[in-house]
């Protein structure tokens, strides 16, 4: 299976709709995932309607292959700029690959990094006991090993 051409396919369907690729793999014995996600939610017509629309310029005739296409999870990882867009003012998870774990509101997705508002304790001068305050970190997407959205139980 050509993984570019399949790749364009996918990007081609999606332009001018809210959805965006996260993920596609194509394994060595063909089982291609592809994983969607927009703004909003993503409708299961959406998956189905996508999916018959690779298997028409895809024959299975041409090469037999397996395909899935879902919704990224939720509690995956983000792996795109639009699932960082998509989650700004929500809590995240982020581990940094300096072994950092930090729990922080997503205020801002940029080209290069993306910015958390964190709670921090501060020892303010003079005082006996530290205080909390919230800072703004912001976050190379290269310095961040693994990102998710923080599910509050």
């Amino acid at each position: 299976m050509d993984t570019s051409a399949l790749r364009q396919f996918i990007e081609q369907q999606l332009a001018g709709s809210d959805y965006f690729l996260v993920d596609l793999a194509v394994s060595n014995d063909n089982v291609i995932t592809v994983d969607i996600d927009s703004p909003d939610a993503v409708d299961i017509d959406y998956c189905v309607s996508l999916s018959r629309a690779i298997e028409e310029a895809f024959p299975r005739d041409d090469e037999d292959y397996e395909l899935t296409v879902g919704s990224a999870g939720l509690s995956a990882p983000f792996k795109v700029r639009g699932q960082y867009d998509k989650h700004i003012g929500d809590r995240v998870d982020v581990i940094t690959r300096d072994g950092r774990k930090l729990l922080g509101t997503l205020k801002d997705a940029g080209d290069d990094a993306f910015t958390i508002e964190v709670e921090t304790k501060v020892r303010p001068e003079g005082a006996k006991r530290p205080v909390t305050e919230l800072v703004d970190t912001v976050i190379p997407y290269a310095d961040a090993k693994s990102v998710k959205y923080h599910f509050d139980f």
